[in-house]
């Protein structure tokens, strides 16, 4: 092996079955192949066929294995993401993880013995036995977590649970005890803190939620953050003193679209989105993006509100429209039957509901655009400040009431007004969140904020700093193939 081969990295990369991890994952991989390095993405069958196409001056350093998926009593046939499934049934695709173990074991002793031993194994939250496993090989591992990382601090390490143990609802409408700088805002609301109380249960996988995170965070040598110093000040320091041991930013990790070369073209017809035709026809800043991933938890009530609330608003909307996945209808039914009687009529003037492909970036970058309404998921929330948009912000699960809430302490946004004990909200709370940001006066300072902040995230010296940062610990403290490290055990 000569000098410069020696330098560089064989890396395995293992995301949670959800395409909102896998796409950051494949970012990561995309930006590691870049710099000469070798990397092995994991998932099962369904899963690397969903990914979009790796560039071909990429595809020879980047290589998608698919691990055949378990079968696991309850999931449907098929069913290898949590996009196949309703949301009630995601704790069975953590089944489907733990079930991976035994063929990624297999996939590691197959290249150990072959001669090509990686030199890390980057994994997601749920990957529990991968640690175990990998360190039999001498193989070290770090962990890739692409929620906010601010949640990760505000949940906290073990000892600080032990210490200051929360079990209630109320528990956690406040920040921690061990987060003293935090907003006070920056918390929970009533209505979604049984998320938070559930994540330290234990769920039908036998495992809570939180106990899989802290055993992963405990097991590797570092945790990876999708996410920058300039998003979340402070908290990388905080989350390295919390866990004791690093805690890396590696930027946004986000493609830019280069709309002069026809970003938003469909990869299978080279033709340019309909969605992109037309916002070309629409006036600078007019029309505000809508789009709630495709598994917020959405019924029919919902739908209907937040399609008469737009109405109200009476601004210029694209709507990028997914059924939700835990919500029943007849095959079949189209988008008409979804929406309030007369809806797309009354507003087919100014407002498009669109139910297939949107290239979102791409939508996000179109000078027709100018605010984003959004469920506030890490990856789309990136993807709008990015875009320099102000957000009217409709959180539901997990991390999002949290990113809804440091968005709006940063002056770039403002949150749907809904029912602190039960989280639901009308069509006169959707109207006016909508003209603050778009109409009124005040929706200047959400704008110049959200440009702000643009400019200092599509600084790509700076993004490259972050990936510099990441590589010079993968490289620094990868083992000798004489010597192993033991998991756990964190650079300092």
């Amino acid at each position: 092996m000569g000098e410069a081969d020696a330098t560089k990295l064989d890396v395995v990369l293992f995301p949670w079955l959800a395409i909102g991890h896998m796409i950051p994952y494949l970012e990561l991989a995309k930006r590691l192949a870049a710099r000469g390095h070798a990397v092995t993405f994991l998932s099962t069958p369904r899963n690397v066929a969903r990914l979009p196409p790796v560039p071909a001056q990429l595809a020879p350093r980047v290589r998608l294995v698919a691990l055949p998926a378990p079968a696991v009593e309850g999931l449907p046939e098929g069913a290898e993401s949590t996009a196949d499934v309703p949301p009630e049934k995601n704790e069975l695709i953590k089944k489907a993880v733990d079930g991976l173990a035994a063929p990624f074991a297999a996939f590691l002793a197959d290249a150990v013995a072959g001669g090509r031993r990686p030199d890390w194994i980057v994994h997601d939250f749920c990957h529990r036995s991968l640690p175990r496993i990998a360190g039999e090989h001498g193989v070290p591992c770090a962990a890739f977590l692409i929620v906010q990382a601010t949640t990760i601090a505000f949940l906290g390490p073990r000892w600080a649970h032990a210490a200051y143990p929360r079990t209630s609802r109320e528990d956690f409408t406040v920040a921690p005890k061990w987060c003293p700088s935090f907003p006070h805002a920056v918390a929970y609301r009533r209505h979604e803190a049984d998320w938070a109380v559930r994540a330290f249960q234990p769920n039908v996988s036998g495992v809570s939620d939180m106990d899989r995170m802290w055993e992963i965070i405990e097991r590797t040598r570092f945790t990876i953050y999708r996410s920058s110093d300039e998003m979340e000040p402070g908290v990388f320091t905080l989350l390295t003193d919390l866990f004791r041991k690093p805690a890396i930013p590696a930027g946004v990790l986000i493609q830019q679209p280069d709309l002069a070369d026809g970003a938003g073209k469909s990869s299978r017809s080279g033709v340019r989105s309909e969605v992109l035709q037309w916002l070309d026809s629409q006036p600078p800043k007019s029309v505000i993006y809508v789009a709630l991933g495709s598994e917020a938890p959405l019924t029919a009530s919902n739908l209907h509100e937040l399609a008469l609330g737009l109405e109200l608003a009476g601004v210029r909307f694209l709507w990028a429209f997914r059924k939700p996945s835990g919500m029943s209808a007849a095959p079949g039914t189209g988008v008409g039957e979804l929406l309030p009687a007369g809806f797309e009529h009354r507003t087919r003037g100014h407002g498009l509901v669109w139910s297939g492909w949107v290239p979102q970036v791409a939508v996000l970058a179109h000078g027709a655009v100018g605010a984003f309404l959004t469920h506030c998921g890490w990856g789309s929330t990136i993807e709008g400040l990015v875009s320099g948009h102000p957000l009217v912000m409709l959180p539901f699960v997990v991390d999002q009431g949290l990113i809804a809430r440091a968005m709006a302490e940063r002056g770039i946004g403002v949150e749907v007004a809904r029912d602190e004990s039960d989280g639901s909200f009308g069509r006169d709370g959707v109207a006016a969140a909508v003209r603050r940001v778009m109409v009124e006066e005040e929706g200047k300072v959400f704008g110049s904020n959200a440009e702000k902040l643009k400019e200092v995230l599509g600084d790509r010296r700076r993004q490259d700093q972050y990936m510099d940062e990441l590589e010079g610990y993968l490289t620094r403290y990868k083992p000798t193939r004489t010597t192993t490290v033991p998991n756990g055990a964190g650079p300092r």
